[in-house]
This record gives structure tokens, sequence and C-alpha cells, in this order.
């Protein structure tokens, strides 16, 4: 018997926010607002090919959306499933987020 389609979303999104860094980064987006990849680095202490790497991987799944303002690319969560997800595991209170993708 094949999975439901709405497991397999849910499996996928939990298999996209499956590494601490990109955990990292999708609570960073929403505790701290939209971000940049520079302000990622300075927070992260990774290098900005790895986190841009991380980025495209949580862009796939519809994690996180980029909007460009001229020469800078800014993140932000676009998954409210990835926010509840992000406040279980941390015991955030998601009306807290900066976000503004979510209100």
């Amino acid at each position: 018997m094949e999975a439901d389609a709405g497991y397999t979303r849910k499996a996928e999104l939990l298999k996209a926010l499956s590494h601490p860094l990109r955990l990292q980064i999708v609570r960073g987006l929403l505790v701290n607002g939209c971000r940049n990849v520079g302000c990622m680095e300075s927070h992260t202490g990774q290098s900005q090919s790895c986190i841009s790497q991380h980025l495209m991987r949580l862009k796939a799944a519809g994690i996180v959306r980029a909007e460009r303002a001229g020469n800078e690319v800014y993140y932000e969560v676009a998954d409210r499933e990835a926010a509840a997800v992000i406040a279980a595991l941390f015991g955030d209170r998601e009306e807290e987020y900066q976000c503004t993708m979510l209100r």
C-alpha cells in the first residue's frame, strides 16, 4: 500500500529539516526575521558556499523563499508547517517569530 500524499509531504518536510545547519538556518530566520547569507555566515560560523547549498535544499522543499533587493538576496521562511515543527522542537512560541510570511 502506497503512503498517503499527506504523509509523503510531511516526510519530505522532515527530511529537508533533518540537518543541524538547516535547523539553525530556519530557526534563525524565524527568530531574527529575513536575513541574507552574510548574516547567516556570522551567526553560524559556516562558509557562504555551505550555507548556500543548504538554502538551495530548503528552497527546493518550499520551506524558504528568496527575494532580491539590489545586490543582496534575503531569505525568509515560507512554510507554516516548518515553523510549527521548529516551534515544537525548540519550545518557541510561533507568534513571537519575526518572519513576515507567517503573518
